[in-house]
């Protein structure tokens, strides 16, 4: 791993930690691949039930591409007559999120700073956004005559609806820590000392949960969000079933009924 990204697994959490500070966690390309292939290892790695997408520094979550070497890559391209620049889409930024939500554990984002353009994308792509309140949020992509990419077309207008997406994403501005939380952007907000405190204790509680019901829980809502009520009933059925032939779901059963807290082994 990049010393760009710093990959940790400790008691069934990953933290990943996006580690430019200086850069204020721009993503160049060894940035970029960094991440891809940590969170590509959390997510396939058994011994972790949750993953903590986290930053360096108190200036930045991410502010998304580095322009600067953004600039370097298209006056490259134009020598060439290539778009390599533009493949970063395909080859870093979707696999990113594909790996973030379609993961079978949850994901806490925990934003320190600003989130602009892909990094915002990446905390949108979390299940969970722990941000501290001197954080914000910017599309950032029409500033810069682009269009969204990091799955914010998706997932935006998912969590505060299609108007206040487009206004959102056509009149790109920075959305400070409170108005993402009155929008639904923040899951929890919280004094910026305490942020890696509460972040890290959101995703261990999840870490020591049933892992099982989780994947369940995030799959279903990724399902319903696109399908019907009929569709959505069907696969609950069929999720239910999964969650219910689990160790886990015995043992939280057998602990209700002994009135005792149930320790998951998530499986």
């Amino acid at each position: 791993m990049a010393d760009s990204v710093l990959y940790e697994v400790t008691d069934g959490l990953a933290t990943i930690t996006i580690n430019r500070p200086d850069a204020m966690n721009a993503m160049n390309t060894e940035t970029k691949v960094a991440l891809r292939d940590a969170v590509e290892e959390a997510g396939s790695d058994t011994a972790v039930r949750a993953v903590l997408l986290t930053a360096a520094g108190d200036r930045a979550f991410c502010v998304g591409q580095d322009l600067k070497e953004h600039i370097g890559n298209l006056a490259a391209d134009r020598e060439t007559g290539s778009s390599l620049t533009m493949s970063t889409v395909a080859e870093h930024y979707n696999p990113i999120v594909r790996a973030l939500t379609q993961m079978p554990k949850p994901v806490v984002a925990g934003v320190n700073g600003v989130a602009a353009g892909a990094g915002f994308g990446f905390a949108l792509a979390a299940d969970f956004r722990v941000v501290a309140d001197t954080a914000s949020f910017n599309t950032s992509f029409a500033g810069v005559a682009l269009t969204a990419d990091s799955g914010v077309s998706w997932t935006l207008p998912r969590l505060i609806g299609a108007s206040r997406a487009a206004d959102l994403l056509f009149f790109p501005r920075s959305v400070k820590a409170k108005e993402a939380f009155e929008l639904g952007i923040a899951n929890r907000l919280v004094p910026s000392e305490s942020l890696a405190a509460e972040a890290e204790s959101v995703a261990r509680a999840l870490a020591a949960g049933p892992t099982v019901a989780y994947a369940a829980l995030k799959e279903s809502l990724a399902y319903g969000a696109s399908h019907g009520l009929p569709e959505a009933l069907t696969r609950e059925d069929e999720l239910q079933t999964r969650a219910g032939a689990s160790e886990d779901h015995g043992i939280a059963v057998r602990a209700f009924l002994a009135k005792e807290t149930p320790k998951y082994l998530g499986r």
